[in-house]
């Protein structure tokens, strides 16, 4: 037995190693969403003071690990093997909770995972011990710290509501003194924004951090004799004092003499106290449990006793954990960082819905954002009526945005927002974390820093009217996620806790398997799908101001449209011959791809024209009907794929042989088609394209006299109405699909037979 248990704590290690690995990929990007987004400091130099926070963070977390060993259960209700089989189901089901979000796109939080799976295996485990011996149910309280589990529930619900408030106040107020021109405030001014953000950093971070480890305990002569904890409260109002004072003369100095940015000063300082902070707080969300693990473990062989008779009452005492272990997590939470492809990939989804400007919107509006988007207006509305003019007209002129003339081939460095909301951003998130973390309350870092970025995006009207709904519908998803997550968290945890009580070693055997099996088929899909999408054929979008130029840049998207919608439409002739519901599936997916490259591209068309010589506006006429004659294309294909798909999932009929023949046969003739268009236009042949345009009479009779015979079928023979109506469909929106095809190409002809002839005429002129 003594075997079992001492793996069972060797698979904890490996899985909290695992879990490190998941979980900085998954909560990195958190602390360096703002320096990122606000582009204000490299990326080398971001990676260098994130490191170093998570390493000093990682060293003071010792206090935190008491939630994993006391904070959810009492642990002196269950006996050494209970507590085993707790630990062993919460970090199975952390790490396939983990990866499975992960692997989904969808956000979650380490903190809220792991406290709801240690609430839901310990009372799967106590209802066990409860039903074994006869007991009344109302005794579940007594297995639980109710008190300390609602605590901190409440305190990462209120987290939410909390951040949300506080960062968009702060950002509103910073706005408000500082407006977008805060560089060229006076220098008093950035020296004051400088010494309260580095104030509140330093003491909340560096000082009130400390006051939660196990180093607050120590006592010093050069504090009197005091211990750290005590000076730091005795004296909380001096340091505060002093901290602003000293903070605002070396800001005024690195304004004034070394002509040093302080918002820089603030950022960067900023990204390593957050670092510092998330590795304070979430470091046990990793290795807490298998600490836990280890030392009850520990006690556990010295004792003696049996595994089903040795209370787990050690876990009460305080028992710090040793530097040694805290290092070696830090270590790999500073590689994970560094080397991990995930950790170095920005999760675009906190700086898409704070970003300042224009962007592809990544969520979909629902009715709930439009309401609250409708309710916000008219509250704004309400509020407009009632303030006086002059002081309406004064805040506008406050948070009135720069317009940054900069290059189209620059575009993609402008920062999402600037250095004053990543400030804030930074020193509001920083300094709820570092609170909480005094309190030892595991506060959710994903929640807070998400929420204070969306608070102060919202205070410095980054939710336009043009983006509101879809930004807040984002914000939406996002919480959804974290409710899901918490529901999961809580009924995964407790089936594997009941599973491993039912099948003892079999059952952590299979369950590890299945642990090992997940992550090596997420690692080759997510392998497949990244080469996937390297290889795929991306729509370019146009950057030339002249109609010869958007000619030549729009060839590449026209031999790109063509070639997928080939493959599209021969997939979906394919699907219904061979009647395979995967293939149609699929063939759905790809089209809803290429429709949705297609709007960007006309999302695009406001800056295109924005961008265009005066000389050149014909240009614009050319690409808004390229642009029509795609979507045109898509839609056919779209509803091709529908029907093809609808058909054959709701099992009707199977197309006939000889609709299935004629259909292969327009097939044919559009695989002809659609390789001549691809070459034409891969080499810039564009003299090709009136060979081409003359086939299309020939193209039209054919899908013509397909209908013909399917009219003069349904007349004589033809017993199926649904393959009747699926059949006519085809070949009409086939017919459309050609006629959008024909349609562009002959504007190309034109348009590019106008160019060549003006560029003759102008060579002449000279």
């Amino acid at each position: 037995m003594n075997d079992l248990f001492f793996l069972m704590v060797v698979s904890l290690v490996f899985l909290a190693i695992a879990d490190l690995i998941v979980g900085v990929s998954n909560d990195a990007v958190n602390f360096l969403n703002s320096a990122l987004g606000s582009k204000a400091i490299s990326f080398k130099v971001i990676m260098i003071l994130a490191s170093l926070g998570i390493a000093f963070g990682a060293i003071f977390s010792s206090g935190m690990m008491e939630v994993a060993r006391k904070g959810i259960f009492n642990p002196g209700e269950f006996m050494f093997d209970e507590i085993m089989f707790i630990f062993m189901a919460v970090m199975i089901t952390d790490i396939l909770l983990l990866d499975f979000f992960n692997s989904l796109g969808m956000p979650t939080s380490t903190t809220v995972s792991i406290v709801f799976e240690l609430l839901g295996a310990s009372v799967a485990m106590a209802l066990i011990k409860i039903s074994s011996d006869g007991a009344d149910f109302s005794d579940l309280v007594t297995y639980i710290n109710t008190s300390k589990a609602v605590q901190i529930i409440l305190g990462i619900l209120l987290s939410v509501v909390v951040a949300f408030s506080v960062g968009a106040l702060v950002q509103w107020i910073s706005r408000l003194l500082l407006s977008y021109d805060y560089e060229k405030k006076a220098k008093w001014v950035g020296a004051l924004f400088g010494s309260i953000a580095l104030t509140s950093i330093t003491y909340f971070i560096l000082l009130k951090g400390i006051k939660g480890t196990s180093y607050a305990g120590q006592s010093f002569e050069l504090l009197g004799d005091e211990t750290i904890k005590s000076f730091l409260t005795n004296n909380i109002f001096i340091i505060i004092i002093v901290s602003l004072v000293s903070w605002y003369f070396m800001s005024f100095l690195f304004i004034k003499k070394l002509k040093i940015n302080i918002y820089k000063v603030i950022i960067g300082v900023g990204t390593f106290a957050l670092a510092l902070a998330f590795a304070g707080n979430d470091l046990v969300n990793f290795i807490g449990v298998p600490i836990a693990a280890w030392q009850s473990y520990e006690a556990w062989v010295i004792s003696g006793i049996p595994a089903n008779e040795f209370s787990m009452q050690v876990l009460d005492a305080k028992v710090p954990t040793p530097t040694l272990f805290l290092l070696i997590a830090g270590i790999i939470m500073v590689l994970t960082l560094w080397f991990s492809s995930k950790a170095k990939l920005v999760v675009k989804t906190s700086i898409d819905l704070s970003n300042q400007g224009e962007i592809k919107e990544r969520f979909n509006p629902n009715w709930i954002s439009r309401g609250l988007v409708r309710f916000a207006t008219i509250i704004s509305n309400g509020l407009s009526k009632i303030l006086p003019e002059n002081v309406k007209n004064k805040i506008e002129t406050q948070f009135e945005t720069p317009v940054i003339a900069l290059a189209k081939n620059k575009t993609l460095e402008l920062p999402a927002f600037d250095m004053v909301r990543a400030a804030v951003n930074l020193m509001v998130a920083g300094v709820l974390i570092s609170i909480a973390t005094s309190y030892k309350l595991p506060l959710s870092t994903t929640y807070v820093t998400f929420m204070v970025a969306m608070g102060s995006s919202l205070a410095d009207r980054a939710w336009g009217r043009e983006s509101a709904v879809y930004r807040v519908a984002g914000v939406l998803n996002v919480i959804g996620g974290w409710f899901f997550t918490a529901i999961v968290a809580f009924s995964a945890a407790g089936i594997i806790a009941y599973l491993i009580n039912l099948g003892g070693p079999t059952a952590i055997a299979v369950l590890l398997f299945i642990v090992l099996l997940n992550f090596g088929s997420n690692y080759i899909s997510r392998v497949k799908k990244s080469e996937k999408v390297k290889a795929e054929d991306q729509l370019k979008k146009a950057e030339s101001s002249s109609v010869q130029g958007v000619i030549t840049e729009s060839a590449a998207n026209i031999a790109n449209v063509v070639k997928r919608s080939n493959r599209i439409y021969t997939n979906a002739i394919q699907g219904l011959e061979e009647y395979d519901l995967e293939l149609l599936r699929k063939n759905k997916k790809q089209i809803v791809k290429l429709s949705d490259e297609v709007d960007e591209l006309s999302d695009n068309l406001f800056y295109f024209i924005k961008n265009l010589d005066e000389s050149s506006l014909s240009a614009s006429n050319f690409y808004l009907n390229i642009l029509g004659y795609l979507k045109d294309m898509t839609q056919s294909l779209k509803y091709i794929s529908k029907v093809s798909h609808k058909h054959v999932n709701n099992n009707h009929k199977k197309l006939t042989t000889t609709q299935t023949n004629e259909l292969k046969i327009i097939d044919d003739s559009f695989e002809i088609l659609f390789n001549n268009i691809i070459k034409a236009f891969k080499k810039a042949s564009f003299k090709e394209i009136g060979v081409i345009l003359k086939k299309k009479t020939d193209l039209i009779n054919l899908v013509s006299d397909k209908i013909n015979k399917q009219i003069d079928r349904t007349r004589a023979d033809e017993s199926s109405p649904k393959n009747t109506t699926l059949y006519f469909s085809l070949l009409i929106e086939t017919k459309d699909l050609l006629n959008a095809t024909m349609s562009m190409l002959d504007e190309y002809y034109i348009s590019y037979d106008k160019s060549v002839g003006t560029s003759k005429v102008n060579v002449k002129d000279k």
